[in-house]
């Protein structure tokens, strides 16, 4: 039997890494994966997949990526990157549709969300127009259109949403749309119905909506707290519009501001099943409810095996780390040389580099690090409760609190690109030599406020960096 090649779109994402791995389990399969830098693909799968860089925007890559694909992944949106975002997905549906049907793609699977045009917000409207986009030409190429709710999973934005509040606030004055219905699914089923739907028996175009037993956000939240050994307690009141509600997030969760709001309005719709075809067509899969899978990605978190975070692949900033990988062009620096002078190895000092940040902090000046990542937070940025996916490794476009690895050189050099929101763009870069940590805090200010902001914080990288440098270099004669 020939073997069928699939193409992944978004497979440096949630859903796309996991999908990914899930895929490569399958001998009968050849996978390919089109990404804007193949660098961000895991090194231990690549030499399992094929790799097209390009994007939906490209065509000459799209025809590339999808030359003998029998069956493509379209895991593509950009969540309100940009205030163009519905445009650029319609743009970007009806660019990979036309070129698979092209190709002679056989089928398209996207994973959209639930909900209703006429209750939708802005967000979950563009998700539904791609779906649409992409079932428009039933006459050339079939599309199956999975349709979700709240995915939860370790690392997803509902779930650390869910967990961070659950552990941070024993009581909670919340919003109404706390009691909107929703079916909430489990990450591990989402890519069950998406594998199943690759040799699916079904012609023509098929709208498949998947979830576990109806909730409300107030429920889901007990629900989670019961499933954590805690008892929480919400008292819903009329007065917190979506903007106050997002800044509520935005203090007690790792989600930024935008990401916030597109989920605050997307939680004020009900989002329930309109159609039974998954127990129909995918009998085999049976939903772990709500409590199990909260305890399942409770599970991957402590045992530390987070595969994907929500922000490992988004429309923000530095997305695509290609273009800040090379701090080259930054015009101020601060530079901070430790020599190794007790028996310090260079591989220990890289993999203590590799440390640093989430739950692992900032070391002796850690509140300084901590007072920065709440102005960051204040004014719209991520700061410093996003937190790492491993606590000692990275990998190239890993978010590490309000930094983006944009370059790993193993045993010699890690480099992290400022997500933080700043008068100009930075890097900090820890360049590992056989015998000294060269550490340095690159920044290209943008015009006089740039310059002002470099020279108003000099003081605390006189503290903050040189205790970084110093305690990286000491840190690697501890580690396990």
């Amino acid at each position: 039997m020939k073997t069928k090649t699939v193409l992944v779109t978004g497979a440096t994402g949630y859903i796309g890494r996991r999908l990914t791995h899930r895929l490569l389990e399958t001998s009968a399969l050849k996978v390919r994966l089109l990404v804007r830098n193949k660098n961000k693909v895991q090194v231990s799968i690549g030499d399992l997949v094929e790799i097209q860089e390009g994007t939906t925007f490209d065509k000459e890559s799209l025809v590339a990526a999808l030359d003998g694909v029998d069956t493509a992944f379209y895991l593509i949106h950009s969540m309100g990157a940009t205030e163009d975002y519905q445009n650029l997905d319609r743009v970007s549906a009806e660019n990979f549709r036309d070129a698979c049907i092209e190709a002679g793609v056989r089928r398209i699977i996207y994973l959209g969300g639930l909900g209703v045009k006429e209750s939708a917000s802005k967000h979950l409207l563009s998700r539904i127009e791609t779906g649409e986009i992409l079932s428009a030409k039933p006459d050339r190429i079939e599309t199956i259109w999975l349709r979700a709710g709240v995915i939860i999973g370790s690392g997803s934005s509902s779930f650390e949403i869910i967990r961070n509040l659950c552990q941070k606030l024993p009581a909670m004055i919340t919003p109404r749309w706390v009691r909107s219905r929703t079916q909430p699914i489990g990450i591990d089923d989402v890519l069950s119905y998406l594998q199943a739907s690759v040799e699916l028996q079904h012609q023509g175009n098929l709208i498949v909506d998947i979830g576990c037993e109806e909730l409300s956000f107030k429920e889901m939240m007990r629900q989670a707290a019961e499933v954590m050994g805690l008892k929480r307690h919400l008292f819903p009141v009329p007065v917190l519009s979506p903007r106050l509600s997002s800044y509520w997030l935005v203090l007690f969760t790792p989600i930024p501001f935008k990401l916030a709001s597109a989920l605050v309005e997307g939680l004020k719709s009900e989002t329930v099943l309109q159609n039974d075809n998954a127990a129909k067509l995918y009998p085999e899969i049976q939903p772990l409810s709500f409590k199990q899978a909260v305890a399942g990605a409770l599970r991957e978190l402590e045992r530390n095996q987070v595969l994907s975070r929500w922000c490992d692949s988004t429309g923000q900033q530095a997305c695509d780390i290609k273009d800040f990988d090379n701090p080259a062009g930054a015009i101020l620096r601060d530079v901070r040389t430790v020599s190794f002078e007790n028996g310090e190895r260079q591989e220990d000092v890289f993999r203590s580099a590799c440390a640093v940040g989430g739950a692992n902090g900032w070391f002796k000046y850690n509140f300084l690090w901590q007072i920065r990542g709440i102005i960051d937070k204040l004014v719209g940025g991520y700061g410093l409760s996003r937190g790492r996916r491993l606590s000692q490794e990275l990998r190239i476009g890993d978010a590490l609190d309000f930094w983006k690895v944009v370059d790993i050189k193993p045993g010699k050099r890690l480099l992290l690109y400022s997500q933080m929101k700043l008068p100009g763009e930075g890097w900090l870069e820890f360049d590992v030599q056989a015998d000294q940590l060269v550490q340095t805090a690159h920044f290209l200010p943008r015009g006089i406020l740039g310059r002002l902001y470099w020279y108003l914080v000099l003081p605390l990288h006189h503290f903050a960096l040189n205790d970084l440098a110093r305690t990286v270099v000491s840190n690697s004669t501890k580690l396990e």
